[in-house]
């Protein structure tokens, strides 16, 4: 291996383990914000781990063929320890600086659907609901007012017509006695009802039967 992709390979090295220290600051800043539990930081550690190395070595193969020496790992430790001693501070600020603005904005963006959106959509159905409660008054009202005007000339139009009901009465008396007497309208109507009655009574004694 030539000296050249020996320092590259360092490099890359010293590049990925700046890039974990990133990554498990960031990761840990976001779990302690979402208050994770404590039975799944071991749970996501693990993941961490499993992801950090798969990457490492997908990097390793990529600058050196894969080829694990010494100064692989002094490139992890001391991209780590550089992290640490540089950048740890700064990136834990601006991971809590994110959060904090795509909070904001969430919340920004709620307030503004609310006062934007939710907010004359509830005015347009009170007002809806007002105007359509005024309609509805106010057709009973003019109802009331028409029944009363209507009302004496349904009285006289039915005193008019008072000395043609008895006669009316009596023509539809005659036509309907005869009638149901031909058909025996009401012999065939008990004998319904005494049927249906004596089915629904064997049903209800069924019934209590089965449950009993």
């Amino acid at each position: 291996m030539s000296l050249s992709v020996q320092w590259w390979t360092m490099a890359t090295m010293l590049l990925s383990g700046i890039g974990m220290g990133v990554v498990f600051d960031g990761y840990r800043v976001v779990s302690d914000e979402l208050r994770i539990g404590r039975l799944w930081i071991p749970v996501f550690d693990l993941l961490y781990w499993i992801a950090a190395t798969i990457i490492v070595f997908q990097v390793l193969s990529a600058s050196n063929d894969g080829e694990v020496r010494a100064y692989v790992f002094l490139g992890l430790l001391l991209g780590i320890g550089c992290y640490y001693w540089l950048l740890s501070k700064p990136v834990v600020k601006l991971v809590h600086f994110l959060i904090y603005a795509v909070r904001t904005l969430f919340q920004t963006l709620v307030k503004m659907f609310i006062y934007i959106v939710l907010r004359p959509l509830g005015l347009i159905y009170r007002m809806v609901k007002v105007i359509f409660s005024f309609a509805i008054a106010l057709a009973l009202f003019l109802l009331k007012i028409v029944i009363q005007l209507i009302r004496p000339l349904w009285v006289m139009v039915r005193w008019m017509l008072s000395p043609l009901s008895k006669p009316l009465i009596r023509w539809v008396a005659s036509w309907w006695v005869p009638f149901t007497a031909r058909w025996r309208i009401s012999e065939k109507w008990h004998s319904a009802s005494d049927r249906a009655a004596g089915l629904w009574k064997r049903w209800t004694t069924w019934k209590k039967r089965k449950d009993e």
